[in-house]
């Protein structure tokens, strides 16, 4: 086992002779008659211990201390003042700076011996802390990323139930994801009293393709039919926000508490064919009641269904798509979520044209 690294400072050859006299059986023994060298030498070397002087040109101890504890590299590194002041102001400033402990001067030996031993044994206790905290935040970090690669899985299989019966195409969901991150974006940017955060927004850009994952559970007959509906069989329509909240609400409870990221797309499932005015579904909740992710993903999806082509309809241009949104704005939309909505429209243009049907 290799010998412990200790590095002896002081302005006099005398003093350095005498500490590596003491030391060199037990420990390796560095020696800096400066300030200045020994923080120089602490950049190459990885030293257990620092004896440090006070009283020396150029740098004192107190500065070289203070160093050594404000550099990330050094800073566990164990200081013994060891000097000729002796006021207790002195010792004081010593213990203010980082010094882990203050010695004067003459030397005792063997009490030198004895505070270097428990200084050395509290750094490797430290050290041990330090490297076992380490190891329980990558193992975190491990066991998160785990947990997130589960969630991203999770959903996957999800929007593929979704994408497999529905009259829209992937391209609508893939749309829709970047409509909505950029909107809220825009919206993190003009609105703060939103307190919108980046993991609010990657969390609502991850869940927004789960928006219609009810429709897997309406009848073909309706869910694929060529023309309009009647009014029986939008009711049926309608049923799908309840239907997708009820089962993202089943998957979550079976995820335990690994589910809760799931409620972000609860929300937005049951919430995005909700109207600022109150006159949507399927609870008729009105204004700020509606949960932000439902009145993004409204705007998105409003606008991709009118840029859509269907058996019943032409698809709209942009500029038309604008036009009518406008119009049904004061009583469909969030109006400041809307006026975000415009100011990123050339590039909600660029993702529509991107990732065209």
């Amino acid at each position: 086992m290799s010998k412990p690294i200790i590095l002896c400072v002081d302005d006099t050859p005398a003093n350095l002779t005498l500490l590596n006299g003491l030391l060199e059986d037990e420990y390796s023994v560095k020696s800096a008659n400066s300030g200045i060298k020994a923080l120089k030498l602490l950049e190459k070397i990885t030293a257990d211990l620092v004896l440090l002087d006070v009283m020396m040109p150029d740098m004192d101890g107190y500065e070289v201390c203070q160093q050594i504890k404000t550099n990330p590299a050094t800073q566990s590194i164990p200081v013994l003042f060891i000097t000729a002041l002796n006021e207790p102001e002195d010792e004081e400033k010593a213990l203010a700076v980082g010094g882990n402990d203050f010695i004067t001067k003459p030397i005792n030996p063997s009490v030198l011996q004895a505070r270097i031993r428990t200084q050395l044994q509290l750094k490797r206790y430290n050290d041990s802390l330090r490297q076992q905290n380490n190891d329980l935040e990558a193992k975190l970090e491990k066991r998160l990323s785990d947990i997130y690669h589960l969630q991203d899985a999770s959903l996957s299989v999800m929007i593929s139930l979704a994408e497999f019966r529905d009259e829209d195409t992937g391209m609508h969901i893939k749309r829709t994801q970047h409509f909505v991150r950029l909107i809220a974006q825009q919206a993190q940017r003009n609105l703060p009293h939103l307190q919108l955060n980046d993991s609010d927004i990657e969390l609502m850009t991850r869940c927004a393709p789960l928006h219609d994952v009810g429709k897997i559970t309406i009848p073909d007959h309706i869910l694929l039919k060529p023309g309009k509906l009647t009014d029986d069989e939008f009711a049926v329509m309608k049923s799908h926000a309840q239907r997708g909240y009820d089962i993202l609400e089943a998957a979550a409870k079976s995820m335990g508490s690994y589910g809760d990221y799931l409620d972000m797309a609860k929300a937005i499932a049951i919430s995005h064919h909700e109207k600022w005015d109150g006159s949507g579904y399927p609870n008729q909740l009105a204004g700020t009641s509606i949960p932000l992710a439902g009145r993004l993903m409204a705007l998105a999806d409003v606008y991709d269904a009118l840029r859509s082509s269907r058996p019943y309809k032409q698809p709209s241009s942009h500029d038309k798509a604008l036009e009518i949104m406008q119009d049904m704005s004061e009583k469909h939309f969030d109006p400041e979520l809307f006026a975000c909505f415009v100011r990123v429209e050339s590039e909600v243009l660029a993702i529509s044209q991107q990732w065209a049907d």
